[in-house]
């Protein structure tokens, strides 16, 4: 069978998934990046030779079937536009959109298009998340009612060599990141799992700035505690990337019957729970385990980043492209607008005091028609266009100019 061919854009996340997609059977043909030094480093770090490109517009006319978006986090948008025009298919990293105005210009310019589109969404296929899926499937807890999920991602304020890598200009997006932006690690498994839609959301911040001597990050808050009403009725609690406690990924899922959760500081383990009228046959009360993966490429997904999501992301793409099929939730392009929705209404909410937003359905015009315009956005772009709203609770917190002075210092080397 001939080879799915694909291009990449990002030459430092998109060499992950091109590792794996390659592992996967894919050919990777072409690698692109604004910046030569990581164009380059990617290059490197690849393994294998592939034409490289700084321009976007000259990367896209090469022979492909489909192109890995792995550029800035809230630039995607414009670029899996020109994909569908071009009828490539699109494997796109988190998050789908920006602002509200361009999940509308998204979801109405893939529908025009042939194209298949994923969000490379890589956390519920770690294993237990998968786990937690198949115990949700298999109906032994209930209507679910309530789920919890938390990304939280704290790191060292002097880890020096962390801030060069991944904030390597001071106009980086992770300067200017919302807590509640980066939301699909700690929402998309539960969506995976239970199937339910967010539909209303309000968030609360945690205000409390790390301790750096070298930034220039201009968010002082260390997460957002977001809530929000589903679809199905049951309520999720969920954080964006949060900076609290110790370094974790918890979820936990709660039915009539009973619960699933994965137990924070226990590897994989995890605990199915069930109340002492409604245990099944064959279980206990209390049931602690680890998980199995029972996968013909068990090899390649231990070995593969984020509890072997990357390579099962990877092959879920090649798989839909290979069926000719757009994918499931919460992979398809309305539930990855939906999640980015529910992002940039979060962190409105906390701007806002914490007031309930509803999410936009991008399925019904009426909807579109009302966002279409909204292009709120707390982030620096390329193209030079500037924030209009505050990335921070606290819309005066800022580094002090010593602090970016350094930082600038810092990135010469």
């Amino acid at each position: 069978m001939k080879k799915i061919k694909i291009g990449i854009l990002g030459a430092g996340r998109g060499i992950d998934l091109a590792r794996n997609l390659n592992l996967a059977g894919a050919e990777i043909v072409a690698l692109c990046d604004f910046n030569e030094k990581r164009l380059a480093k990617g290059l490197e770090n690849l393994g294998f030779n592939v034409p490289t490109f700084k321009a976007f517009d000259e990367f896209i006319e090469q022979e492909m079937d489909a192109v890995v978006l792995a550029n800035y986090f809230h630039e995607h948008t414009p670029y899996a536009i020109k994909c569908f025009e071009k009828g490539l298919h699109v494997l796109c990293e988190c998050i789908a959109n920006g602002t509200l105005a361009e999940g509308v210009e998204l979801i109405r310019a893939h529908e025009k298009s042939n194209s298949i589109y994923m969000l490379a969404e890589n956390y519920p296929q770690m294993i237990f998340n998968k786990e937690m899926k198949r115990v949700c499937d298999d109906g032994s807890l209930g209507k679910i009612l309530y789920a919890e999920g938390e990304y939280n991602h704290p790191y060292r304020p002097d880890d020096i060599e962390f801030n060069k890598a991944a904030v390597y200009f001071t106009e980086h997006w992770r300067n200017f990141l919302p807590r509640a932006y980066y939301i699909t690690h700690s929402l998309a498994p539960l969506m995976w799992s239970t199937g339910a839609t967010p539909k209303k959301v309000s968030a609360m911040p945690v205000f409390s700035p790390i301790k750096e001597k070298v930034t220039a990050r201009c968010v002082g808050d260390r997460a957002a505690i977001i809530t929000t009403l589903n679809d199905d009725e049951s309520v999720f609690r969920v954080t964006g990337c949060a900076a609290f406690g110790a370094h974790h990924n918890a979820y936990r899922i709660c039915g009539e019957n009973g619960q699933i959760e994965n137990l924070r500081g226990m590897g994989e383990k995890v605990m199915l729970r069930y109340s002492e009228w409604a245990i099944p046959e064959g279980k206990e009360e209390v049931n602690l385990y680890d998980p199995v993966w029972n996968d013909s490429d068990e090899e390649f997904i231990k070995n593969a980043g984020h509890g072997g999501g990357d390579y099962i992301v990877s092959r879920m793409f090649l798989d839909c492209i290979k069926e000719k099929r757009q994918p499931e939730h919460p992979y398809d392009i309305y539930s990855a607008v939906n999640m980015a929705c529910v992002a940039i209404l979060a962190h409105r909410s906390i701007l806002n005091g914490g007031i309930p937003y509803d999410i936009p359905d991008f399925h019904l015009e009426e909807c579109r028609k009302e966002y279409e315009n909204d292009r709120q956005s707390p982030f620096q772009y390329t193209d030079g266009t500037e924030p209009n709203i505050p990335c921070c609770s606290h819309p005066d917190f800022s580094p002090t100019q010593e602090q970016i002075e350094q930082m600038k210092e810092l990135l010469k080397d």
